[in-house]
């Protein structure tokens, strides 16, 4: 090809997408909020507490149904209502089933101690190392450079409306509205996933009967939508429509109007739908079980590996079996993203070397002994939730990751290339 040919201009990727969030009222949200909150009066109670309780709202009856070991009494109708009245509901109009029996001694015996310890070849590293997995799956964790919360765009935009239209109707700032609700944003993103435009943002928002729906349409945009978008970086709705309810009244919601289940919000809950799911909810689950804790180690992993400066983009996998302590599986995946000093597997292996996978390891890295799971179970678990950023989203591993995983890269290739001569 001739020196003065140009090259053809390349426009950038640009691409769609779209998440969800919903409201703390919202009939699911509420029911995975009622379920951290027994879990939190276990913990306090109990801090070895065992809880698995799920729950489900339909009508005028709320259903509290699960296992729980705990050395203490929790007055679990008693944390209903309150639930209830906190969210924004009348907890007289609601009747309270309670079906609770204690955590299986089959289950229990695996988890108390597990498998590497029943076969005599534990290691002792530190308090709770002896726990087994209290099940079996896959857990999946996911960063992206895209935003300052390593999360995309779009999910950070949906739970900031969300958030904000919870925090309207506590401080009435917009009238007549009630707990429940949920938003949907679609942006336009770079091949990075920086948002560039917002082509659509979807409201839905339960409002009272007199409520005049285009007020609250004016409202909903300029004091929650333009808000929410400018945090992202979308400075203006000039090129955003904005759907306000398109159903159109929404007087009747949450429970009364659609059935609530504790885990039925698992996207909203982490990646918005862009990264893999083993299927397990969080919410109502003592950190033995490794839906939740191991889902917290996975998201710590892949967002050190971005913080970090490794790649733009990684996915963490880390699979369990019952009773067992280390991990069957664990792989990442930085979707090419990965500098050219190193691979995904050398990647992998220094996260191996550095850190700990066993459940009893993650539980102590994280505190998660406490009581205080509540506040994760609106707006995602992920991120700066309700004004602060759990144990998981620390950042701090990440500052000398780049240089050792660096150095393991060079010393692992030298040492092939050694045995290759």
């Amino acid at each position: 090809m001739p020196s003065s040919a140009l090259t053809p201009y390349s426009p950038p990727a640009i691409r769609l997408e779209t998440s969800e969030s919903v409201c703390a009222g919202h009939p699911d949200k509420l029911c995975d909020r009622i379920s951290d909150e027994i879990l939190d009066a276990c913990l306090w109670e109990d801090p070895a507490a065992r809880c698995a309780v799920e729950v489900m709202a339909s009508n005028h009856l709320i259903t509290v149904a699960g296992q729980i070991t705990c050395n203490g009494r929790v007055r679990i109708r008693q944390v209903v209502r309150s639930t209830l009245a906190r969210l924004g509901y009348q907890p007289w109009k609601y009747l309270v089933s309670v079906n609770v029996t204690k955590q299986s001694t089959d289950i229990a015996g695996g988890v108390d101690t597990a498998l590497e310890t029943r076969d005599g070849g534990a290691e002792q590293a530190g308090a709770f190392s002896d726990l087994g997995a209290g099940d079996q799956g896959t857990v999946y964790g996911y960063a992206t450079a895209a935003t300052k919360d390593f999360l995309p765009a779009s999910l950070v935009a949906a739970h900031e409306i969300c958030a904000r239209l919870d925090q309207a109707r506590e401080q009435g700032t917009i009238a007549g509205i009630g707990p429940d609700g949920k938003a949907q944003v679609t942006l336009t993103v770079d091949e990075n996933g920086t948002p560039i435009t917002a082509p659509t943002v979807v409201v839905s928002i339960q409002h009272d009967a007199a409520k005049d729906l285009e007020e609250l349409r004016r409202e909903v945009v300029s004091k929650i939508v333009a808000p929410s978008l400018e945090a992202i970086g979308i400075p203006t709705l000039t090129y955003t429509t904005v759907l306000v309810n398109p159903s159109g009244r929404f007087v009747k919601g949450g429970p009364r109007a659609d059935t609530g289940l504790t885990g039925r919000k698992l996207m909203v809950d982490t990646y918005g739908g862009h990264a893999p799911h083993g299927g397990g909810a969080f919410s109502g689950k003592d950190a033995t079980k490794v839906d939740r804790t191991g889902a917290y180690m996975a998201r710590f992993l892949a967002k050190q590996v971005v913080a970090g400066r490794l790649a733009k983009r990684c996915t963490v996998s880390i699979s369990y079996a019952i009773g067992k302590a280390d991990p069957v599986a664990f792989d990442i995946d930085t979707h090419g993203t990965h500098i050219p000093e190193v691979t995904d597997e050398d990647i992998r292996l220094a996260l191996m070397e550095f850190y700990s996978l066993r459940p009893g390891a993650i539980i102590d890295r994280f505190h998660l002994r406490r009581h205080g799971f509540a506040r994760y179970s609106a707006y995602g678990h992920f991120g700066y939730v309700n004004g602060a950023y759990p144990g998981w989203e620390s950042t701090t591993g990440s500052w000398n990751l780049k240089a050792h995983v660096i150095d393991h890269a060079k010393a692992r290739h030298g040492e092939s290339n050694e045995e290759a001569q």
